[in-house]
């Protein structure tokens, strides 16, 4: 048996009581006059005889018919002995509106348990009356065609009450009518649970499009909770299952895809979403309308977070999430739910094998949930992104680092949205400091692995990724439009110390990618935000490291990819295919480094430093390919230095003079200086290498596929089904972090 009904229950409690009350005491009056008149015509009978009397038997036919025509007339013809002979009993008097008040509300209060009794009692006093109904066929026929043909009510009264116990609210327009539940007259026994046709499927859809039926919105989300469970082993005993059940596939994907377009469309058109200029968006939460949607809401919703998790299909995936962006606004006051809803949507976001459509698209659910969120909200959908970041970041690879950096750039985008100004900082200042505190440990604790904590991918993105989101919010131009300074920009120093400890931790030859992943995080902070950062020494530590004055070994190991990588193996070390690509670093830092300032009036004696640790570092070293480069990178230096000292010998201001200065070739563009020029070369040479490489990639996993799907057929195929050892890893992972991912 299903579960009784909320409109059952709440009928039980407040009016079945009197409704059984007023039943008694009709039934009790009609049983009285039936009996009267039973009596009366047997006194007739007697004082007839045997012969009786014509004139009173034509009386009696003639009052027989005049009842079966006008009905029972209680007091035509009638003296007052007659009419107390068969006893008579005194009706209640109506209660008053007062008492009548205290009467529900007592009865209102009353416990579950004396509600289940009454219903109990009532079922016995159904059955009673029932029997008594049918007791009238036989002894009176005349009277029982009389009450069928006027008073059918009476003797269908287990079906009346049956209706008004069962009876709920329809969602129509502003109105409450009662929905019966649908049962045959002539005893069709009633199915548990009803298959969805591609009938009633279609039927829905016409229902919706057309005319906007709630009702029908109601079958479709019923029938939609059973699609996202179609797949479960148990199902919940205490709600007695579901309504529908789905065995077509066809119907399946027709149902998805009507609920998933339609439903959004429905509750658009019942329950408006209002926006304000200012982006804020409001529901008609106080309406009638919206309490009677409520329960449809929050049971779609629940079918929607139980669903999205199992969707695999990528077209599928984005057409619930679409869904979703567009029912955001109606979840906003189901806080508990939208906290737990925001975290599977990060799973979403945050898994690399998910379709990059999907991710987008979930990335969109999240930032209108933030935009139109207040600012508990804001807090909650940041930290869901960060923590979804965080997660993703642990493994690193290059299949990988292109979501990551999807991820970090997409939620760099929502902490500066207008709105996030406290949030973003908070959250900001909160995390940064949380990386420094990380980082004092690591620095205080005297064990050898305290470095892991620091040293690992999830502390690295975490570094760049409020590099990004300062270089992204804090930029100049934005400011300068805006007419004031950026909310995040303290968060420029803090940021700046703590990454500046992380790199000089552990000075070690095996670290150097890792110092090199974080300077570029420091070039970009630089670069947008206009803060001068002394990136050079962090340059020069490598440079006179004891690395790159040992004699390198050959090796025939592959090329480190220095943008997945923050740990060189010990294979590496001394290896010329190391020191060459620490070389390669060296120079484009360095001229990264520089071109940031080469309009500046100031960038020759911000050079001479440089240049000279250069030239003595070329003096000693003995590798002729790194000094070619680094000869080259000093010869663009030094013409950078000559052309600013020319552009400012006819200067007539002092250095003290700020707002000149800042004006100093201000106009021109810095890839038309002679440094600029080269740095604009050697991006275009890595450009096309890092396209080489991504195209390898993907080949060389092509190639790993059909192997191993040719190794699997050979498996099969073989005679004495020993399995041949495969080396999947053949040539060494260089984005291997597992010592420091723990």
């Amino acid at each position: 048996m299903g579960r009784v009904k909320k409109s059952t229950r709440k009928f039980e409690a407040k009016h079945l009581t009197r409704t059984l009350d007023d039943r008694k005491a009709k039934k009790k009056t009609k049983q009285a006059y039936i009996l009267r008149e039973k009596k009366k015509a047997k006194r007739v009978s007697e004082r007839a005889g045997e012969e009786g009397s014509e004139e009173e038997e034509d009386e009696a036919k003639i009052k027989a018919k005049q009842i079966k025509k006008d009905g029972p007339q209680l007091f035509e013809d009638m003296s007052v002995e007659q009419f107390f002979a068969g006893g008579f009993e005194v009706p209640e008097a109506a209660p008053s509106k007062d008492k009548k008040r205290k009467r529900d509300e007592k009865e209102s209060k009353k416990e579950t348990a004396e509600v289940e009794e009454n219903a109990e009692d009532s079922a016995d006093e159904f059955d009673e009356h029932k029997n008594d109904l049918s007791k009238l066929a036989e002894n009176d026929p005349e009277f029982y065609k009389y009450l069928k043909e006027n008073d059918p009510e009476l003797l269908d009264f287990t079906m009346a009450e049956r209706d008004d116990l069962s009876s709920i609210d329809e969602l129509s327009e502003g109105e409450e009518e009662e929905e019966t539940d649908k049962k045959s007259k002539k005893g069709k026994k009633e199915k548990d649970s009803n298959d969805v046709s591609m009938e009633d499927v279609k039927k829905w859809k016409t229902a919706l499009v057309e005319n906007k039926s709630l009702r029908s919105l109601r079958e479709v989300v019923l029938a939609f909770r059973a699609a996202a469970h179609v797949n479960d082993v148990e199902v919940d005993a205490k709600q007695g299952g579901f309504k529908y059940t789905i065995t077509n596939p066809n119907v399946y994907h027709e149902l998805l895809v009507i609920a998933l377009k339609h439903i959004p469309e429905v509750l658009q058109h019942h329950l408006p979403i209002k926006e304000s200029a200012s982006g804020k968006v409001r529901v008609a939460t106080d309406s009638k309308k919206y309490r009677t949607l409520t329960p449809l809401l929050k049971s779609h919703s629940q079918s929607l977070m139980h669903l999205l998790p199992l969707l695999t299909d990528a077209a599928s995936q984005k057409l619930l999430l679409n869904s979703v962006l567009e029912l955001v606004p109606y979840f906003l006051n189901f806080r508990k739910f939208l906290k737990t809803f925001l975290k599977t949507i990060v799973e979403i976001w945050g898994t690399n094998s998910t379709d990059e459509a999907a991710r987008i698209t979930a990335f969109l659910v999240i930032r209108r949930t933030a935009v139109i969120g207040d600012e508990g909200i804001k807090e909650t959908s940041l930290k869901a992104l960060y923590a979804g970041l965080v997660k993703a970041s642990r493994q690193t690879t290059a299949h990988t680092i292109q979501g990551i950096n999807l991820m970090k750039n997409s939620a760099a985008e929502i902490v500066g949205l207008p709105g996030f100004d406290k949030v973003g900082y908070q959250a900001g200042f909160g995390y940064i400091r949380q990386l420094a505190v990380h980082l004092r440990q690591s620095i205080t604790n005297n064990s050898k692995e305290s470095y892991k904590t620091v040293y690992n991918w999830q502390y690295v993105h975490s570094l760049d990724f409020w590099s990004r989101v300062l270089a992204m919010h804090c930029d100049g131009l934005k400011e300068a439009q805006a007419g004031k300074e950026s909310p995040l920009r303290p968060l420029i120093y803090p940021l700046v110390q703590v990454t500046l400890g992380a790199i000089r931790l552990i000075p070690t030859a095996s670290y150097f990618p890792l110092r090199f992943f974080l300077i570029r995080s420091l070039l970009r902070l630089s670069l947008s935000t206009g803060v001068y950062i002394p990136i050079a020494p962090l340059i020069f530590e490598v440079l006179a490291s004891a690395e790159l004055k040992k004699k390198p070994k050959p090796a025939t190991l592959k090329p480190i990819d220095f943008s997945i990588t923050i740990r060189a193996a010990k294979s590496y070390l001394s290896t010329r295919v190391y020191i060459d690509g620490v070389a390669e670093q060296i120079v484009e830092l360095f001229s990264e480094f520089y071109v940031l300032y080469s309009k500046s009036v100031a960038f020759p004696e911000l050079a001479i430093p440089t240049i000279v640790m250069i030239k003595r570092f070329m003096k000693k070293n003995k590798n002729t390919k790194f000094n070619t480069q680094l000869h080259l990178l000093v010869q663009k230096l030094e013409a950078n230095s000559k052309f600013i000292q020319e552009k400012r010998a006819n200067l007539d201001f002092a250095p003290g003079r700020k707002a000149e200065v800042e004006r100093f070739l201000k106009d021109m563009d810095w890839e038309s200086t002679p440094l600029g020029a080269y740095v604009v070369s050697q991006r275009k040479v890595r450009e096309e290498k890092r396209r080489m490489l991504e195209e390898a990639l993907k080949e060389e996993e092509r190639k790993r596929k059909e192997n191993k799907a040719e190794d699997s057929d050979d498996v099969v195929m073989s005679s004495d089904g020993e399995e041949e050892d495969e080396d999947d890893d053949e040539d060494l992972d260089l984005g291997d972090e597992s010592e420091d991912d723990d």
